[in-house]
């Protein structure tokens, strides 16, 4: 007798196969999507997902909790006696005269005018660092000619460079600013040759493949694959030249055109402490803002696209 084949069978076993095969389709997408998941961590203080209020809140009060910690300390001190009052005096006295000093536009005028000079000196600084940092980057003959140099140059003090610097330009704006760019410009070409050493040299390849060459090569590959240790560079290059800018303004005080340094300088003549003390905040607070709102929120926007972010 013909055996008739089994359809009904047949038809059962297709389904199941397709079943299986529709499971572990299923299976392997979640499996994906998990691991998809561990690539985005949030801690338990990832701001994600919160208001904006929340999320201003939670950058902020670590901060607001550190200086609180910091006049709590400052408090203690002179409340132990370790010196007199009229030389070290407290919180609440050095921020009325902070606000005095602000009332009276004193201190506006000439933060206003520091701040012309550091903005025209960095990017002086800046301009200079990423033209030797480029260049050394890729030749090797120039960085083993001027490698080293570089860097002692960086190493220097700052304050070393004025009698030279009052010697070329007398006691001047330019002298100030030779200092403050010598003390800036070496951070960033370094922060730049830094970052150039760390591309991988398939990226390289894969660009003068598909034709970056000359300058091209510069601004489509060295340069972008550089940014996390050249934003490095540039946070160490206005570190210094915020410091070397100080030590000028202290050095080189120019009439009619009050700063920082010159108002620091002036309150130390008179032993004001207060108002020595009230300036030493100042300059403190303005190199917190521009590391955070400036180069902290570049790093971090570099960083995200880079796919590093945290949070």
């Amino acid at each position: 007798m013909p055996v008739i084949p089994d359809s009904a069978g047949a038809s059962a076993g297709a389904s199941a196969g397709t079943i299986g095969e529709e499971r572990h389709r299923v299976v392997a997408e979640a499996e994906l999507a998990g691991l998809d998941a561990l690539d985005r961590p949030r801690s338990a203080g990832s701001t994600a997902g919160q208001p904006g209020v929340g999320r201003a809140w939670s950058a902020l009060w670590p901060k607001l909790a550190a200086c609180g910690l910091g006049l709590g300390a400052w408090q203690a001190v002179v409340s132990a006696g370790w010196k007199p009052r009229y030389v070290l005096p407290g919180p609440a006295a050095v921020g009325r005269e902070l606000v005095a000093m602000t009332t009276d536009g004193t201190l506006p005028r000439a933060v206003t005018n520091t701040l012309v000079r550091a903005g025209i000196g960095f990017t002086v600084a800046l301009v200079l660092g990423v033209a030797a940092g480029s260049l050394m980057a890729r030749h090797r003959l120039l960085r083993s000619a001027f490698g080293s140099l570089l860097t002692g140059i960086q190493t220097m003090p700052s304050i070393a460079w004025f009698p030279l610097a009052i010697l070329l330009f007398q006691l001047s704006e330019k002298a100030i600013l030779f200092v403050l760019v010598l003390g800036a410009a070496p951070a960033v070409a370094n922060g730049l040759i830094t970052g150039a050493d760390q591309i991988p040299p398939l990226l390289l390849r894969t660009g003068q493949v598909l034709g970056a060459r000359g300058f091209a090569a510069y601004r489509h590959v060295i340069l972008p694959a550089s940014l996390p240790a050249f934003v490095g560079g540039l946070k160490q290059g206005w570190a210094f030249a915020w410091r070397s800018l100080m030590a000028g303004e202290l050095i080189v005080v120019i009439a009619e055109k009050p700063s920082i340094g010159s108002i620091l300088q002036t309150r130390r003549s008179l032993a004001d402490a207060e108002g020595l003390m009230a300036t030493m905040l100042v300059i403190l607070a303005i190199g917190i803002v521009i590391d955070g709102a400036v180069f902290g929120r570049l790093e971090r926007a570099i960083l995200k696209r880079w796919g590093l972010g945290r949070g």
